[in-house]
């Protein structure tokens, strides 16, 4: 993160070495213009140095502009875009380490081609304003890349399960009750649990849990099963033993107001579903269940009761290990929600390793591939085939239309929580090539289903789609955009 100090400094380098070189000045020359050293001008123009009042002066008179000029958030109409970026919370607040990124580098690639880097500025700009975009967009597309960045696997977040299961007198693996983390939390945080007063607020129906700081008190919400009461109270004790004080206090964060806040919310739940499912336990029953033959959905309902998880915390949990221990990498992990009488669907969650996999998150009101595993799912759920107790579970090989990109999709659905008459799905999907063969023996069984499909009906050309829910009508305007310019080029 950049301190406020720093974005000035780099604000007035910038300012200097831009109107330098549009005066056609070396440093040699502005700096005797200016009456300052070639060396201390070249660590003003580097943001690392801020002048006096005097030198400010005589290096505004000798670039030809005033002093407020130097020293204020103003600049020219070509500058302004970058001035407005450095100085914005954004930039203030992003973490650009975790990406290998210095702000040195950052201010070298803004100072060195202003004019260019500006129009890129301008038009992102533009972009998130047409589109509505908010910072929280921008912080939550910058967390799932930095998930991809790393595989989705954080050593020193596993490291800490270990450390806290150790320090806590623990087993090293196994499961944890509720009774078991409720003690943790009395005894190491003098924390209470109280699950029944959140539930009388009308306003908190939509949140799953509560801490108040002053009270040393975990409200968590009523009707919860054991596993999400479970995930809720390893992920207070993991704010707690990694003492991630840029926190939020609701399960939802009500306002993604930071990246660091958003991070450690990642990082508290990452740690909860590692300490509920230990890392090398869960990588010996990932294999007993890949090296079958055959495709058994009881397979997944076991490891559901095993670790007493959720459907959604299983599922996330494979995406960090099949890329660390398994060597697979190309995979993709979607939440679906289906609203009351089925004709739409969201994907309230997204995660991509290695490339943007199909499929992805429409923005434009689309309508998903109704022969998605995960939405046939969520149909059947409707149906009453599944309880809050026992999820349905099936798996599909989908071919995605007009690519070479075949992903073994596993899946499960169950109702909402808040709201029963939805239903939700969870799935993850793996590229189908050499490597998940190796471990995923059943992925070429006849027991898997195999289907055509694409990421929405608008953009679809399948032939005759029994599932199709409008027409085509994006592939239709590009056809029609393609006879045009054949039309054109026959003339």
């Amino acid at each position: 993160m950049v301190d406020q100090q720093s974005i000035i400094k780099m604000i007035f380098g910038f300012k200097a070495k831009y109107l330098r070189q549009q005066h056609g000045l070396s440093l040699e020359e502005l700096a005797e213009r200016a009456q300052l050293s070639k060396s201390y001008l070249h660590e003003i123009e580097k943001g690392k140095k801020y002048p006096k009042v005097d030198r400010i002066h005589s290096l505004a008179k000798a670039l030809g502009v005033d002093y407020d000029y130097m020293v204020s958030m103003r600049s020219s109409k070509k500058l302004q875009p970058i001035v407005d970026l450095l100085s914005s919370d954004f930039v203030k607040e992003f973490p650009l380490q975790l990406f290998g990124i210095s702000p040195e580098k950052l201010f070298e690639l803004f100072s060195n081609t202003p004019d260019k880097v500006n129009a890129f500025v301008t038009t992102i700009f533009k972009i998130t304003r047409n589109y509505q975009m908010e910072r929280e967009h921008f912080y939550m597309a910058a967390l799932r890349s930095y998930q991809d960045l790393h595989d989705n696997y954080f050593p020193d977040l596993e490291q800490a399960v270990r450390d806290f299961r150790s320090e806590m007198g623990l087993p090293p693996k196994g499961p944890l009750t509720t009774a078991q983390l409720e003690h943790l939390l009395a005894e190491a945080y003098h924390i209470s649990v109280d699950y029944e007063r959140m539930g009388h607020s009308a306003a908190l129906k939509l949140q799953r849990s509560y801490f108040k700081e002053s009270t040393r008190t975990l409200f968590v919400n009523t009707g919860l099963s054991s596993a999400q009461k479970n995930f809720l109270l390893g992920r207070e004790l993991a704010f707690q033993f990694l003492a991630l004080e840029e926190r939020p206090y609701f399960t939802r964060i009500i306002e993604v107001d930071s990246f660091e806040r958003l991070l450690n919310n990642f990082k508290a739940s990452y740690f909860s579903v590692a300490l509920l499912m230990e890392e090398m336990g869960m990588v010996a029953d990932l294999q007993s269940f890949a090296k079958q033959y055959e495709w058994r959905p009881d397979g997944m309902h076991e490891l559901l009761q095993k670790y007493n998880a959720t459907p959604e915390m299983l599922l996330q949990r494979w995406t960090n290990l099949l890329p660390q221990h398994f060597g697979i990498k190309d995979l993709f992990f979607i939440r679906l929600v289906g609203a009351k009488g089925l004709q739409h669907f969201r994907m309230t969650k997204e995660l991509h390793l290695s490339q943007m996999h199909n499929p992805y998150a429409n923005q434009l009101n689309e309508h998903y591939c109704r022969r998605w595993v995960s939405v046939n799912l969520i149909k059947q759920q409707k149906t009453g085939g599944a309880t809050a107790r026992l999820p349905l579970v099936d798996a599909q090989i989908s071919a995605y239309w007009q690519t070479p990109n075949r992903y073994l999709c596993l899946s499960m659905a169950k109702p909402d929580f808040h709201y029963p008459e939805r239903g939700i799905s969870v799935t993850i999907g793996l590229l189908i090539n050499e490597q998940l063969r190796r471990h995923f023996r059943f992925v070429d069984s006849s027991s898997v289903p195999a289907r055509l499909v694409h990421t929405t009906c608008e953009r679809c050309g399948i032939a005759d789609c029994e599932a199709r829910a409008v027409a085509p009508v994006v592939l239709e305007q590009q056809r029609r955009r393609e006879q045009i310019m054949q039309a054109g080029a026959d003339l």
